[in-house]
């Protein structure tokens, strides 16, 4: 295409540091060459005596600002007195307020929407905040303009409700304040908030619903931390951004391999907004380093895929020839469980759906029902016996659905112990394991074809990885083999487990029997 990229910085609330902020962003520049705009999100003036003489070094001139720098308004009342009037102006050379309100457009077409101050819980609204009138004045003239595409970034100094919805969760997300910005969700952005006081990068979200509306570029929500925080959160945020009137449609429409579901999808319909709202989801763009792969996984979970044929023999289809029935344990309507094979205890099982699909998020309703009812009924059973269950699947080199489930004895660790165990290993291999959700599914963060890998703890506490490349395939078995939890490392392998078809056929037989009074499947 030709276009250069637009090189920013966005920063998290400033609150007065503002020698801090510059003085990084000089070292910035001196390892990666100049940056174009340096924007600040929340709280950029502090209200202490040192904070104001800071702020006075720069205002009078004999100080000024490395880059270009834009900030929104005051997010408190104590703040207000810096600002000199709703509109927009120069604060000082090379620092400038943009405005209550509106859109800002640079030369090179980059087009950033903001909203400065939190949302008003009362009439009339105070000067540090807005109001629904000032988000309807700002949507409606871009709306209503046929050739618009999108804004580029949308910056506001507050979150909006329920952003970490069907995604990665942010740190204490359940002491926010939830305000809400009704209208945040209809505004085609990159996004970056604050005033929360922590770095969360939520994972990206489509702006359309698949297989019913044509394909819109996706989101990006980031929220920075505050400006030398203590606990060392990450508040300055680097990115390359070509602006959307230069790329061409096919470029702007893809969607990178860990897209989800809009967070505000089930909020559309619960706000009465002008018409044209309703049918102007196009939102920003994914040019956040590293580029974003094609758009080849735009599946979700409501339209989940029927069993699939699989291309060569496989181990797993029960309906199989080479499938090994004498380690079947229990057989259900959608789904059956099996002995592992080179298992790493006694009882480590296996549960499958009986026909042929990959992963999880290919099931349809019904099979994850049966799947649910299986895991559950393992894990009574593990409990009964004093063990802890754990259950792992990945999705990675892997022809047909196995979701490991291996018991760990409750008097050799905690589930601390294994969350920990395997956030540690994950991190010295330089993979990053994420907590999601508990109520969250893997269908809404994993569209069908992604690589990836997944653990359940008893707790209910769950973690994620996408898969790039080079994954372990024996990771999941070497952290529960390992010293810190079963201690037994010689059997990480299953290869190096394998015994007698007598032997499997005996121990099948011993977990079926010890099983039967949790097997719902002879009962239904």
């Amino acid at each position: 295409m030709g276009e250069k990229p637009l090189k920013i910085l966005a920063c998290g609330d400033v609150e007065g540091s503002i020698n801090a902020v510059f003085n990084r962003v000089r070292t910035i520049q001196k390892k990666s060459g100049q940056f174009d705009l340096l924007l600040c999100v929340g709280n950029f003036f502090g209200s202490s005596p040192g904070a104001q003489a800071e702020w006075q070094e720069y205002k009078s001139g004999a100080k000024k600002a490395p880059i270009h720098t834009y900030i929104l308004g005051a997010a408190s009342q104590e703040t207000l007195r810096f600002f000199p009037s709703a509109d927009g102006c120069e604060l000082a050379d090379n620092i400038t307020y943009l405005g209550r309100r509106g859109v800002f457009t640079g030369a090179s077409g980059l087009q950033i929407a903001y909203v400065s101050g939190r949302e008003g819980q009362q009439d009339p609204t105070p000067a540090h905040c807005f109001s629904p009138k000032d988000l309807t004045q700002l949507v409606e003239p871009l709306i209503s303009n046929n050739q618009f595409r999108g804004v580029d970034i949308l910056l506001t100094s507050q979150w909006p409700r329920g952003v970490w919805q069907y995604a990665n969760s942010p740190v204490r997300h359940s002491n926010y304040t939830h305000q809400v910005i009704h209208t945040v969700y209809k505004l085609p952005y990159y996004h970056f908030a604050a005033v929360e006081g922590v770095h969360y990068e939520r994972l990206p979200y489509r702006n359309h619903v698949v297989l019913q509306e044509n394909t819109q570029h996706v989101s990006r929500f980031i929220a920075l931390a505050t400006v030398n925080n203590p606990e060392k959160r990450k508040y300055l945020y680097a990115f390359n951004i070509i602006p959307m009137k230069s790329m061409e449609a096919s470029e702007l429409v893809k969607q990178p391999q860990d897209v989800t579901e809009s967070p505000y999808s089930r909020m559309t319909h619960t706000h009465t907004l002008p018409h044209p709202y309703t049918h102007t989801l196009t939102v920003s763009h994914p040019h956040h380093l590293p580029p974003s792969p094609s758009p080849t996984l735009t599946v979700s979970h409501p339209h989940c895929l029927p069993p699939s044929h699989p291309s060569s023999p496989c181990w797993f289809c029960l309906a199989s020839p080479q499938v090994e029935k004498h380690l079947v344990i229990s057989i259900g309507t959608h789904c059956y469980l099996a002995l592992a094979k080179g298992s790493l205890t006694p009882q480590h099982v296996l549960v499958l759906p009986i026909g042929h699909y990959q992963s999880v998020v290919e099931l349809s309703s019904e099979v994850v029902k049966e799947l649910d009812r299986y895991k559950m009924a393992v894990r009574t059973f593990y409990k009964s016996k004093g063990q802890r269950c754990v259950l792992f699947e990945r999705n990675y080199h892997s022809q047909h659905l196995q979701i490991q489930v291996v018991p760990v004895p409750e008097d050799k660790c905690t589930t601390e112990d294994i969350k920990e165990a395997f956030l540690l290993q994950a991190q010295e291999q330089n993979m990053e394991l994420m907590e999601i959700p508990q109520h969250t599914d893997l269908q809404q963060i994993a569209p069908p074809g992604t690589p990836y890998f997944y653990v359940e703890l008893d707790s209910g506490e769950k973690l994620f990885y996408r898969i790039q490349k080079n994954f372990p395939l024996q990771f999941g078995r070497e952290v529960l083999a390992s010293e810190a939890l079963l201690n037994i490392p010689e059997r990480a392998d299953w290869r190096e487990c394998k015994q007698t078809p007598e032997e499997e056929e005996g121990l099948s037989k011993q977990l079926r029997d010890d099983f039967q009074p949790y097997d719902f499947a002879l009962e239904d």
